[in-house]
């Protein structure tokens, strides 16, 4: 993929699902975020510390005329880490290439992509935490030394043949840092901990967004939207094409009635949670007395793998206080409780709180 590819992202947008309702994704919703992509930092909205420390990254690589340090962005879903991925690649008029974790198995599927990269290339890898073993064993001599060994032959004829690689900048994305091991997050000269944005960010990012598809719509309707799309970039516009789709069929303006009326068609309520998240703190209060309940048990109720409850939905609920998650499972703060006009049981303790980690 070329530098074309890179100043186009509606060419290169990747599935994700951040809005558990199924009815908020389209089709064409890849091609609508591709085209809201910002193409350098300058345009960039949020994420200062993040910003600028790429921009010196970047900057310092062109002086010396040297491929950028591997970069490793770390965050939820949404924040914009495959963007800032296709901005390192533009900014340094460099040419992109995509891939995924997932999509590489195999060592020889890496291999096959590091020895067909040219020299200054940008190799971005999505989700890279999910990468085969053998393949992460392999990017290490390719992290360092661009040289990867190919095994020639098979049993005790054997023999390991050294490939010089050109010179490439890998830039790796992971929901989930902590499942990539040492030897290869320790590889990466930058880490960029993306964080979610605050809601004067987001009527930034949504003000853009109403301009750059020609849809007039008031202040006030941009502070709704903000405040309901749990701090994602991604959400927020996903939400703003909603009301501009309730807008267009309805013939009325992009006002805060139709913002209203939108996302109550869609299920999301004035503090951003879905008919999912709903169904799971429901699911906490009522049928496990607010817990504590395990990931896997909580997953079968709702009917969802354990894997969307954990990645999807628990990290806003455990950002908004709703949620805790404890040694012995999920447990309800109070907060929950009140939200859900629930009574919480007589002196509400949370066990092992002091502690929260991941189950």
């Amino acid at each position: 993929m070329t530098r074309d590819a890179a100043a186009n992202p509606a060419a290169v947008e990747h599935p994700a699902a951040e809005l558990s309702n199924p009815s908020l994704e389209s089709e064409s919703e890849l091609a609508f975020e591709g085209a809201l992509r910002p193409a350098s930092l300058a345009e960039f909205v949020g994420q200062k510390k993040v910003r600028g420390q790429l921009q010196l990254l970047l900057t310092a690589a062109t002086m010396q005329n040297r491929t950028p340090d591997h970069i490793l962005l770390a965050g939820p879903p949404g924040l914009g880490k495959t963007t800032l991925a296709m901005i390192v690649a533009y900014e340094g008029n460099r040419p992109l290439r995509m891939s995924s974790g997932p999509a590489i198995q195999h060592a020889g599927d890496l291999a096959a992509v590091l020895s067909s990269l040219v020299p200054g290339e940008v190799l971005f890898i999505d989700e890279i935490h999910r990468m085969a073993r053998s393949a992460e064993e392999m990017l290490y001599l390719a992290m360092e030394d661009f040289r990867i060994d190919i095994m020639v032959g098979k049993g005790a004829g054997a023999t390991s043949v050294p490939l010089d690689l050109a010179p490439f900048t890998l830039v790796g994305a992971t929901t989930r840092s902590g499942l990539l091991p040492n030897p290869l997050r320790d590889r990466f000269g930058f880490t960029a901990h993306l964080e979610f944005y605050a809601e004067n960010e987001l009527e930034q990012v949504l003000g853009r967004a109403a301009q750059l598809i020609g849809l007039p719509i008031k202040a006030d309707a941009l502070a709704e939207i903000a405040g309901r799309c749990r701090g994602t970039p991604r959400i927020a516009n996903r939400l703003l094409r909603r009301v501009r789709d309730y807008a267009l069929v309805h013939g009325g303006a992009a006002d805060i009635a139709a913002v209203h009326a939108a996302l109550e068609l869609y299920d999301v309520d004035a503090i951003g949670l879905d008919r999912l998240d709903r169904e799971v703190m429901k699911i906490i209060l009522t049928r496990f007395g607010g817990g504590p309940v395990g990931l896997n048990t909580l997953a079968v109720s709702v009917g969802e793998e354990s894997e969307t409850v954990e990645a999807v939905v628990e990290p806003f609920l455990v950002r908004i206080g709703f949620l805790t998650r404890t040694p012995r499972g999920r447990v309800a703060t109070s907060a929950a409780w009140q939200h859900f006009g629930l009574a919480s049981p007589p002196g509400l303790t949370i066990p092992g709180s002091a502690t929260l980690i991941d189950l």
